[in-house]
């Protein structure tokens, strides 16, 4: 059964919280699971601030996991009519809060990195497709569309295709950055712990992007639970891919490379 939230909007305080727990969410009205919020505490200065690890001290308000649940709290005040007192709210908020998702999934990029789990290039990820345990192939935002669907017709001839993950939507920049390499456009991340990790944090960015997935298969957010991540290391997570790996949009102001 799951735990119930208190009936009070915000929270006694960080603390870990048990499996199943739901909180109230002050923008939808509604009562959901943690690991598909987000909880935000008031600083010394009375600004909002994501608390995306819920570490911070004082009581928490909790939105959901979401930049349209985001938004609606901004314009609906959300934020002092929970927190009973004046808030201020900046401007970039909605920004900032991405960019915490954004680094959070690059940082366990880098530890799998570290780890070894990280077969940078395109050479080496056709390699790793064609003999090693792949979780996910990562795709930079500037790939060129015929790098990108070579990989994808290597991961369609893997008996376990359905299993792997096509992350596209970072930047080369931010790869680098992550990886320790210069001009990294094509990546395969090899199974292990710490790439589910990444997986469901850059599931938990998408989810925030785009809201949770309709359809088959399990939805952007089931974010923190082991469970959602051994559901979502069974099925792709493509953040803003199609499932044949092409991308569904374009990339303005970028070459596009296939290295």
């Amino acid at each position: 059964m799951l735990a119930r939230p208190h009936d009070d909007a915000l929270d006694a305080g960080p603390r870990k919280a048990a499996p199943g727990t739901e909180r109230f969410c002050a923008a939808t009205h509604e009562v959901k699971p943690v690991d598909e919020m987000i909880r935000f505490v008031v600083a010394p200065d009375g600004v909002a601030v994501p608390d995306l690890k819920r570490r911070l001290p004082g009581r928490g308000l909790w939105i959901t996991a979401t930049r349209q649940a985001l938004e609606t709290a901004i314009q609906r005040k959300a934020f002092a009519r929970g927190f009973k007192r004046d808030v201020r709210v900046s401007a970039d908020l909605v920004a900032v809060t991405e960019r915490l998702f954004e680094q959070a999934a690059l940082d366990a990029l880098a530890i799998c990195h570290k780890a070894g789990k990280v077969a940078i290039g395109f050479a080496k990820t056709e390699v790793a497709l064609g003999r090693e345990r792949v979780a996910a192939v990562i795709n930079a935002a500037e790939a060129a569309p015929d790098g990108t669907r070579k990989l994808a017709a290597g991961l369609n001839h893997r008996e376990d295709a359905a299993g792997i993950a096509v992350v596209e939507g970072l930047s080369s920049a931010q790869l680098d950055l992550a990886l320790g390499r210069s001009n990294v456009i094509h990546a395969a991340l090899l199974a292990g712990p710490e790439s589910e990790t990444f997986l469901r944090r850059i599931a938990r960015l998408d989810c925030f992007r785009a809201g949770p997935k309709s359809g088959p298969g399990p939805s952007a957010p089931d974010l923190g639970s082991a469970e959602g991540g051994k559901r979502r290391a069974q099925r792709p997570v493509k953040a803003g891919l199609r499932r044949d790996g092409i991308s569904d949009g374009t990339v303005k102001g970028a070459g596009k490379r296939k290295s």
